[in-house]
């Protein structure tokens, strides 16, 4: 260095020197990483070398950056031109200590990082875009992205980048129709843009027409009738419709959009006041979506037409679109009478059934070549409508009514039930009731014509007729039907049933007498109309608690009492029953159930040694956090004796002996460590059992489910490996974790404190494996102890070490000698002589060597520093 840059940057130097960072920078020459962030001002010291060596005459430098870092004569390494992190991210340079032109200290190597600041503006990839939008457009489907770049380091926030929208034109609604992602620059429609954008107006055109001079000019004429023999071209009316439509279908969507919006760009991902940005143009058309619904599509059943028939027309947005029809719902008993040309015409083959199916669900798909969906599935319904070609239909063939004799006059008899299969709720299927012919033919019943409901229109008398028979229309506006009524005239209910016994007497029964028994037989008699309401008899009782037990009869007078709930000798030892004789149809006036028609019978239950009874109410499913302290309750057993006696409790099922049960109260408590990854669900027997007679049990199964606890960290699964040299592949690192989600994967893969390695690069393959990369081969071989930090998904885990051995390999790519082997083996006395040899070649050596012990040892750390990286290991 010259005198004069010496002086020059001797004022820099003692402001240097003055500071308080003066010991930071300064130290012996040896390996060093320093970081500058870039566009430093210069000159900028960075580090003085103090050398050991006296009377240095300067210092060499080699390597990279020489036009841009320089050395003082008195060993300060300053920048003579500011650094820029976009022309390169890091120097290395080789530092000399010279006596004249000889080097008699170093080299040392300087690695400077030259640390980037935010001076890049990001940039979009156009300063305008273009793109077309479909009405009704899916929200948040994208149809169009911008990207951007910055110049800055993209593993720094300085280059992270978030996308915004600054406004929308037009937008006097102040209603947002488009939205942007924020991470990946992908525009897409809101909720509003859905359902609000609407393409340009153009005229509609029939089914199988297209945009074309003709049918414009057919079109034309249909909505503007010519008043005057003008021709087309030279009608200004025309014109102006023609250049609209033409404009309409090829619209310019840079000159003439429908929408600009404009799109930020901030990097810092636009958390800061400090970040830079850029702005660009986004034009976009809304284009008309062609792939529209043409239903529902209403077809007459059974039209008579020429099939197939064309019913519909739907055409795709893409014009290379090839059509699919399928059904909804598929129904292997129905044929499927539609089918779909090239064209998207949809045919009806065959007349349609609307009793066999009212409607049909069409899904059209409109597919590419490969058989890929160029438009969302379509559905289309496609409904019968009903024509009246159903005659009505009687419910009964003869519908039978019974009526009491004595009735007062205008009285339900009952109602006729009809149906038409025609559309319910059309006047296809309104029926309409009218009385044809009755017999006796006296006219005592009316029917209202609309409900079918038939009533009386004098009093009736058993004597004179014991039934009639009617002959009712039922019709619809088209078709009619004669239905059957027959009415029987019974017996008016003015006898009681009676009871063949009053009292049945006592019954004793055990307390474990089974479901379903019968206890006795009740008989009973009426002397009214046999057949009648008013000789059926049906059995009624009360006293019976819980329900307990119940009369079966078939109607006619016999009663079996069964029981229909199990027996409780501690809840009801005993019943008193009250069973009642009582028929259908109402007394007559005046006349009351009596005690003749009531029978009663006592009940006592004995009991019975029943087993205990675990309470159901009480969970048999638990859950647990694995670690759950030792003599912590997980769950108590409960249950009683139904006679009050004492009870003990076992387990059986604890395969791994971590738990014990409270024999007296059923408590169950942890007396070893639980552990989730030996067993995750445990299933345990509790046995309740009588303390007195232990044969009188209930068992009951008990599930017990231990939760997860990270009580694990991910662990290499291989820790050592080898790398050939001549063949350096990367090597794969596996980690694994007994641990279930959310505690074990995805893993962290990183260097200790979140450092970089100059000499081994570490990239993440999925969330259990990484790659180890070496970045230089060492000059000899050698093992590299790695540290690797593990952590799991919540954060855990331990640094490891990896060996790696870096050996000179055979054109193949296999090592000489792989780790943990040997090229070859000596026999037993070989090896023994070999040992005294060197231990006698030890003793005499030892005189000769013991003083340079303390110098071999910093050659050999000075080395391993020269070699090694900034921690060490890496």
């Amino acid at each position: 260095m010259t005198p004069t840059v010496h002086l020059l940057l001797l004022p820099l130097l003692l402001s240097v020197a003055c500071g308080e960072g003066l010991k930071d920078k300064k130290g012996p020459l040896e390996n060093k990483s320093l970081d500058v962030p870039e566009q430093t001002a210069v000159p900028y010291p960075i580090y003085q070398f103090q050398v050991s060596v006296p009377n240095v005459s300067g210092f060499r430098l080699t390597g990279e950056g020489h036009e841009d870092i320089q050395i003082a004569e008195d060993g300060w390494l300053y920048l003579a031109q500011p650094l820029d992190w976009a022309r390169n991210s890091h120097y290395i340079i080789g530092v000399e200590a010279l006596m004249g032109n000889d080097a008699v200290e170093g080299p040392a190597f300087v690695t400077i990082n030259v640390l980037d600041i935010n001076n890049h503006a990001p940039t979009f990839d156009q300063s305008e875009y273009a793109a077309a939008v479909r009405e009704r457009s899916r929200n948040g489907v994208p149809f169009v992205s911008v990207s951007a770049n910055d110049l800055d380091d993209p593993e720094s926030p300085n280059a992270k980048l978030r996308y915004s929208l600054v406004s929308q034109i037009p937008n006097r609604q102040k209603i947002p129709f488009f939205l942007i992602d924020p991470a990946t620059g992908e525009i897409s429609t809101t909720q509003d843009g859905e359902n609000m954008l609407k393409a340009r107006e153009s005229l509609q055109y029939d089914l199988g027409e297209s945009f074309s001079s003709a049918n414009l000019k057919k079109r034309f004429d249909d909505y503007c009738t010519p008043t005057q023999d003008i021709p087309h071209e030279l009608n200004p009316f025309y014109t102006c419709v023609e250049r609209a439509e033409i404009r309409s279908r090829t619209v310019d969507r840079l000159g003439d959009p429908d929408y600009t919006l404009i799109v930020r760009v901030e990097d810092l991902d636009g958390a800061s006041e400090n970040a830079l940005s850029g702005i660009t143009r986004v034009n976009i058309v809304v284009e008309q979506n062609l792939w529209v619904n043409p239903g529902p599509i209403t077809v007459r059943e059974h039209l008579k037409e020429l099939y197939p028939m064309v019913i519909a027309k739907v055409g795709a947005n893409e014009p290379n679109a090839s059509y699919r029809l399928q059904q909804k719902e598929r129904e292997r008993e129905l044929s499927f009478p539609f089918s779909i040309t090239a064209e998207g015409e949809i045919l009806l083959g065959k007349e349609l059934d609307r009793e066999e199916k009212d409607m049909y669900i069409l899904v059209v798909m409109a597919e590419d070549h490969h058989g890929n969906e160029m438009e969302s599935p379509m559905e289309i319904h496609v409904v019968v409508e009903d024509i009246n070609d159903n005659s009505p239909e009687c419910e009964n063939q003869v519908t039978v009514f019974e009526i009491q004799e004595n009735e007062v006059v205008g009285s339900e008899v009952g109602q006729l039930l009809a149906h038409d299969r025609d559309e319910e709720g059309t006047s296809n299927a309104l029926l309409m009731y009218t009385i044809k012919a009755q017999q006796p033919a006296n006219g005592a019943f009316s029917m209202d014509a609309v409900s079918g409901r038939i009533r009386t229109r004098e009093v009736l008398q058993r004597k004179e007729s014991t039934e009639y028979a009617l002959i009712v229309n039922v019709s619809d506006p088209v078709f009619s039907t004669a239905c059957k009524v027959l009415i029987k005239v019974i017996d008016v209910n003015n006898e009681l049933p009676l009871f063949e016994r009053n009292d049945y007497g006592n019954l004793s029964i055990a307390e474990d007498t089974s479901v379903g028994q019968t206890l006795l037989t009740v008989r009973a008699s009426d002397a009214d109309d046999p057949g009648s309401g008013s000789s059926h008899i049906l059995f009624q009782i009360s006293g019976n608690h819980a329900d307990t037990f119940a009369v079966e009869t078939d109607g006619n007078g016999e009663g079996r009492l069964v029981i229909v709930k199990p027996l409780d000798f501690e809840a009801f030892p005993t019943y008193t029953l009250r069973i009642d004789a009582r028929n259908p149809e109402p007394l007559l006036a005046g006349l009351d159930y009596d005690s003749k028609s009531s029978a009663s019978v006592f009940i006592s239950v004995t009991d019975v040694d029943e087993d205990p009874e675990f309470h159901s109410s009480h969970p048999s499913s638990v859950s647990t956090p694995e670690d759950l302290p030792q003599g912590d309750v997980l769950f108590t057993a409960v249950a009683k004796d139904p006679e009050g006696k004492d009870i003990r409790f076992k387990m059986e099922g604890d395969v791994n002996g971590w738990l014990v049960i409270d024999a007296a109260t059923g408590e169950v408590k942890t007396k070893a460590k639980l552990d989730r990854e030996t067993m995750e669900v445990l299933e345990l027997t509790i046995t309740a059992f009588e303390k007195e007679n232990p044969e009188k049990s209930t068992d009951r199964v008990y599930t017990v489910r231990l939760l997860d606890v990270n009580d694990n960290h991910p662990k290499l699964k291989e820790n050592q490996a080898f790398i050939c040299t001549k063949s350096p592949k990367p090597v794969v690192l596996t980690a694994m974790d007994p641990d279930s989600f959310p505690f074990s994967q995805p893993f962290t893969f990183s260097f200790p404190n979140g450092k970089k390695s100059p000499n081994w690069e570490l990239t993440a393959v999925d969330g259990s494996s990484a790659i180890l990369k070496m970045k230089k081969s060492p000059s000899e071989d050698k093992t590299f102890s790695i540290p690797i930090s593990i952590t799991d998904n919540q954060g855990m885990g331990v640094t490891q070490k990896f060996e790696v051995k870096v050996c000179n390999c055979t054109v193949l790519g296999h090592c000489y000698v792989k780790p943990g082997t040997h090229a070859f083996k000596y026999s037993m006395g070989t090896t023994i002589g070999i040992l005294a040899g060197t231990i006698g070649f030890i003793i005499i050596g030892f005189a000769i060597v013991v003083h340079r012990i303390k110098k071999s040892n910093e050659q050999k750390k000075k080395a391993s520093e020269a070699n090694g990286d900034m921690d060490g290991m890496l």
